[in-house]
């Protein structure tokens, strides 16, 4: 197994690190922080799963970076975000050090931080690059206000799926879905909140679930949606565990974690919903139409059928889940 960026950095003798606290800024489960010291590692990670591979694996972690004398970006594949991150560890730390992919946009952060503080070290490896600095004051305009309300007129912020306009797709299902709903509703990946709305309006709806992994999206849901009929839950949608089981769920489930389709996503969506659904249940979905999930829809429900779609996105309803 070749070596982590990280650890040929320090190990090298490249990077030297003062004494105290490392605070690793939305880490993947799979990060390598093998050559830092455990006790001095502080985990800061909103996505749910990640946050709990951590959690389970013993590490100090927390949804929210705490100041540390040395702070770890993980460049997330929002370039925003990513900048708001750097600027929130100059504001406490030593020593800033970036370790992203080059698909993540890692080699412009670089190129751009160069820009302000001229040559820095770097370690261009595996498809990727780390770099550090001393912390200063020269990024103090990349920081990202709190959620703001966009044109669209919904809460957004840096980081969320569809921070800048409605998702087409969302819009499509939110079109599709029936005048009345069941009781018990739940949506499953509910990001910032927008099909919240149309879902309660419905008539019939008395609860809906609110279930995200993002605590940044759920964030933004908290401020968009404030009918009393909603919950939210910041979870693993493929995980959970409701009791009673739901009677309804709408859904637009992401498709990828890094730049490439990933379509198993979708497809633990599916078997999550049927899983959660009671056996009179019902699932309305939006996916990208060249997204196969046709099989897997009739291996986890009796009735499927295609009630609308475009260019882009195919909507579905199910019935009758399978166990």
């Amino acid at each position: 197994m070749s070596q982590s960026r990280l650890s040929t950095a320090i190990e090298d003798g490249a990077l030297v690190l003062p004494a105290g606290k490392v605070a690793v800024m939305r880490p993947a489960a799979d990060y390598d922080v093998s050559a830092l010291a455990r006790d001095d590692v502080m985990i800061s990670q909103g996505y749910f799963p990640d946050f709990a591979s951590w959690d389970n694996a013993g590490y100090f972690v927390t949804a929210i970076a705490e100041p540390a004398e040395v702070a770890i970006i993980v460049v997330p594949r929002a370039k925003t975000l990513a900048r708001a991150m750097i600027a929130q560890a100059c504001t406490w730390a030593k020593i800033v050090i970036v370790d992203g992919q080059r698909t993540d946009g890692v080699d412009s952060l670089f190129k751009e931080c160069r820009k302000r503080l001229g040559d820095l070290p770097s370690i261009p490896k595996g498809h990727g690059r780390i770099f550090w600095f001393d912390a200063c004051d020269k990024f103090e305009d990349w920081t990202v206000p709190p959620p703001q309300m966009g044109a669209h007129g919904y809460y957004t912020t840096a980081g969320v799926f569809s921070d800048g306009a409605v998702d087409a797709g969302s819009a499509l299902l939110a079109q599709a879905l029936p005048e009345k709903l069941p009781a018990r509703m739940a949506d499953l990946g509910a990001g910032w909140g927008y099909l919240a709305e149309p879902v309660l309006s419905r008539k019939g709806v008395q609860s809906l679930d609110l279930i995200e992994a993002e605590t940044l999206s759920l964030q933004c849901a908290r401020l968009n949606v404030t009918d009393p009929r909603a919950t939210f839950h910041w979870a693993d949608a493929t995980q959970i565990q409701p009791k009673p089981a739901y009677e309804g769920v709408v859904m637009n489930p992401p498709f990828h974690t890094g730049r490439a389709a990933e379509p198993h996503i979708g497809r633990a969506f599916i078997a999550a919903a049927s899983r959660v659904l009671a056996s009179h249940g019902k699932l309305w979905m939006v996916a990208n139409r060249h997204l196969p999930y046709e099989q897997t829809l009739r291996d986890h429900f009796r009735n499927v059928e295609e009630i609308a779609g475009n260019g882009a996105f195919k909507v579905f309803h199910a019935t009758r889940p399978t166990r």
